[in-house]
């Protein structure tokens, strides 16, 4: 068994997390997670200000444990170098030298494709940028981490690798899993997706929160991995949090898309996923199989937008339509509205009219726009006030996928500053052919084969209908989330919205209920967007891909919720008539 801990989901998390995690029971790797889509065009940021490329919170989370984990022989994998990995690995060896250790310490490059010629097309849209990029970083898998480690470091540091790469590196390490290895390698994937975002795998965000203990003190997971690529997620004990599988469950269907999850290792197929109860704070992931992942490697490109510039004014009392049309005249009668790139408007429902702008020019987006909006202080609506005074533009950023042949991808793994001998393990190989995924004659109902394509969003209209679900003799009319959990966030310019049940009963009613249509009707927002549906049957669970509804990205949405974290908590609101015996009891919530 191999004890992997998390112990960041995202730069900020909780500093004191990496000492509790060391400090709160055994573990053998200690892995943490900085690199957001986001986080890279901070840290070009950062860089353009002089400031360190890579994420500095790494090395104050390490000063409380480079000691103990060199005394206990933990390992330590970060993917916090970020956008200077090289740099990160000397803040250690400065940071050891202080602290008058002495550790091996990798770091990983290959991932920054600058200065390359790529081909700007969206692998989401297909549309074509014509633009010089910020950054263009290539997701790469765990080998080389299990490169590093296998040469002795330490402390690995690595670039941009996928998230679950902190958990299949060490498998690949401790285990010797090769290429053709697909089910150990999918399922050391699908524990990596699970404690990739920390807290979030035990309790945190979670949709039934009230069942969760002491959330104050949220414990961070822990995946106890086996060398047949299951796994046990876990908690140290003591520590407040939830691990069950309801919220393990939660965090699979964090943002994905289709029952195939694509990496640079394998594609992990998530609807051979089984969860188990194991005890206490104890979910078993089992069952897990992959196929051989694509030929190809998505790179994370960033691009300078321009500037950009929010005014948010408040609506009280009667007409609060009529003030939104008053408010918009007055401004856009100073400074018109097509003289700016791209504008949002929003009025949402607690009167808050929220106006973005964005612009190639910073004055124009800035001062000239929030000038504007001051100026109708006394000749607008009545009960006009903002919420922010006026400022100046800031800038943001496009972020813009694409895809590049994984074999002009190279990567070195670098010890102790000296980069190591191309790796000799059969990581090169050829890989095994997709028949392979599966035994010879073996046989699979639909939701274990990973070769079939049985999929409900495959009806006539597009959008996943299905047939009616017979009437029910007596149904009651509550919010959908009295019986349902949800997760939601960004892909790009993508959004994620899972939805999960606890029972098979009430998940072929939620099959036959929530169809595309249905949730376009719940959330009139969604409306203009396409929208794909992928039912995981094992999970109980159904992933929706709103496609577009974050435009350029995270850093470009002017969405108030950029990220659409709130997306699964306002669809659990929306009410709907459930049958009486598939309701929980007075005192119970599904979990």
């Amino acid at each position: 068994m191999l004890r992997v801990a998390n112990c960041s989901g995202f730069y900020g998390d909780r500093l004191s997390a990496a000492r509790e995690m060391v400090e709160g029971g055994p573990i053998d790797v200690l892995t943490g997670d900085w690199l957001a889509e986001l986080t890279m065009l901070i840290l070009a940021g950062s860089r353009l200000k002089g400031r360190p490329g890579y994420a500095p919170t790494f090395l104050r989370q390490l000063e409380d444990v480079l000691g103990p984990c060199l005394d206990r022989g933990i390992k330590i994998v970060a993917n916090a170098g970020g956008l200077d990995p090289a740099g990160c690995a000397e803040a250690v060896h400065e940071l050891a030298a202080r602290l008058g250790l002495s550790p091996a310490v990798a770091h990983v490059t290959g991932d920054d494709l600058m200065g390359r010629p790529l081909d700007l097309v969206n692998a989401d849209t297909g549309e074509r940028l014509d633009a010089e990029p910020l950054t263009a970083n290539a997701y790469l898998g765990g080998r080389p981490i299990a490169r590093a480690l296998a040469a002795g470091a330490d402390v690995v540091v690595t670039g941009r690798v996928t998230d679950a790469a902190l958990v299949t590196g060490p498998g690949m390490w401790r285990y010797g899993w090769g290429p053709d290895d697909l089910d150990a390698l999918a399922g050391s994937v699908v524990a990596g997706h699970v404690i990739e975002c920390g807290c979030q795998a035990t309790g945190g965000n979670y949709a039934f929160f009230q069942d969760v203990p002491d959330l104050a003190h949220c414990g961070f997971p822990i995946a106890e991995l086996h060398g047949d690529g299951s796994s046990v997620i876990t908690k140290h004990p003591g520590t407040g949090g939830l691990v069950s599988i309801g919220t393990v469950t939660a965090q699979l269907v964090y943002e994905i898309a289709g029952p195939r999850y694509p990496g640079p290792d394998v594609v992990a197929r998530f609807d051979t996923i089984t969860l188990s109860d194991d005890g206490p704070d104890r979910v078993r992931i089992s069952g897990v199989r992959g196929e051989p992942p694509p030929d190809t490697l998505k790179v994370a490109v960033t691009v300078p937008g321009g500037y950009r510039n929010t005014m948010t004014l408040v609506l009280t009392g009667l007409d609060v339509a009529d003030k939104a049309r008053v408010a918009e005249e007055a401004i856009w009668a100073r400074v018109p509205r097509e003289s700016f790139d791209e504008v949002d408007v929003t009025l949402t429902d607690r009167g808050l009219l929220r106006i973005t702008v964005m612009d190639r020019d910073r004055r124009k987006a800035g001062r000239v726009f929030s000038s504007a909006v001051v100026e109708t202080g006394l000749a607008g609506y009545p009960g006009f006030h903002a919420l922010t005074p006026p400022g100046d533009a800031s800038p943001y950023g496009i972020y813009w996928p694409v895809l590049v042949p994984a074999a002009e991808v190279p990567w070195t793994v670098h010890l102790d500053g000296r980069p190591l001998p191309p790796d000799p393990s059969p990581g090169g190989a050829t890989l095994p052919s997709l028949a392979r995924a599966l035994p010879a004659n073996a046989t699979a109902s639909p939701a274990q084969d990973p070769r079939a394509e049985v999929r409900r969003d495959a009806a006539p209209n597009g959008g996943g209908q299905l047939a009616d679900p017979l009437p029910a003799p007596d149904v009651r009319r509550v919010p959908l989330g009295r019986i349902m959990g949800a997760r939601s966030g960004d892909k790009g310019g993508n959004a994620n919205l899972g939805v999960w049940v606890d029972t098979p009963e009430r998940y072929a009613w939620l099959a036959a209920t929530l169809t595309v249509d249905r949730l376009k009707e719940s959330l009139p927002e969604l409306a203009p967007y396409r929208i794909d549906r992928h039912d995981l049957p094992n999970l109980h669970a159904l992933n929706f891909v709103v496609h577009g509804l974050l435009g350029r990205g995270v850093a470009a949405s002017p969405r108030m919720d950029p990220q659409a974290k709130a997306l699964g908590e306002e669809l659990r609101g929306c009410p709907v008539d459930v049958p009486e015996d598939l309701l929980p009891g007075p005192s119970k919530r599904p979990a």
